[in-house]
């Protein structure tokens, strides 16, 4: 049997505002994944060593404070750093859509804007999981 999808939910920075990413958590859990929800006011290097020590399939940053192109390339970097930069990182919040290029240049994933109904993200997560490791979602 395969092991359940495990992803770990964060919010980087000094950005307080936590409802959407708990909500991104409580789907995903839901859904019959294991969710890690690090809290707020996370570093990179905090994000990653729990990534890395939770053996996670995805990291989900949930950005609302316009620095998120600085906390998805040091995230990235960070994850490189630690070979772990098959793990999927995906996030939320709100991204112009001018810096999606950037982000996916990155290796980031899909970004949910406010608003993003929950069954996008589970099935986003579901099937982006199953791409990686070599099969169809269910």
């Amino acid at each position: 049997m395969d092991r359940p999808i495990r992803v770990l939910i964060a919010k980087p920075g000094l950005d307080g505002h936590d409802r959407g990413a708990k909500v991104i958590a409580r789907a995903l859990r839901d859904a019959g994944m294991e969710v890690i929800y690090t809290g707020l006011r996370q570093t990179a290097e905090m994000i990653v060593n729990a990534a890395v020590q939770e053996d996670v399939d995805a990291v989900g940053l949930s950005v609302l404070s316009g620095a998120h192109m600085h906390y998805f390339r040091e995230v990235a970097t960070a994850l490189s750093a630690r070979d772990a930069g098959d793990m999927l990182l995906f996030g939320g919040g709100i991204v112009p859509d001018t810096d999606l290029p950037t982000l996916a240049e990155l290796g980031v994933g899909r970004i949910f804007t406010p608003g993003a109904n929950t069954d996008d993200v589970v099935a986003y997560v579901r099937s982006e999981i199953a791409r990686r490791r070599g099969r169809a979602a269910h």
